[in-house]
């Protein structure tokens, strides 16, 4: 994982082989995203949509992401490496990880 971060990749998880075991396939798509990966490999069309809503950013994140980016976009900030954002600091690496949300949030969006 940090060798394909560090070259700029996504990181996807391996297949869940047993395709009719929805909840299964749901409990390892969410850990995986908790585990940083950025997607899970798919064997079969059911596991489409389970995969993308344990993937796709919710809508505290998608706040959260917007306020960061927000905030370093005030002209106040400008040249900043680090503000404060909701009482909590945050860095370059949290904008460029809010813009990443923002983008995961709109392939959701397109299904």
């Amino acid at each position: 994982m940090l060798a394909a971060r560090a070259a700029g990749l996504a990181v996807l998880d391996g297949v869940y082989n047993a395709h009719t075991d929805a909840a299964g396939f749901t409990a390892e798509a969410q850990e995986a995203r908790l585990l940083g990966f950025d997607g899970k490999t798919l064997i079969h069309p059911a596991q489409i949509d389970p995969c993308h809503a344990a993937f796709r950013p919710g809508e505290v994140e998608i706040a959260h992401a917007r306020a960061i980016i927000a905030a370093f976009d005030d002209p106040a900030h400008a040249g900043r490496g680090a503000i404060a954002v909701d009482g909590v600091m945050a860095e370059r690496l949290h904008l460029d990880a809010a813009r990443a949300t923002l983008a995961a949030a709109q392939l959701g969006e397109k299904g």
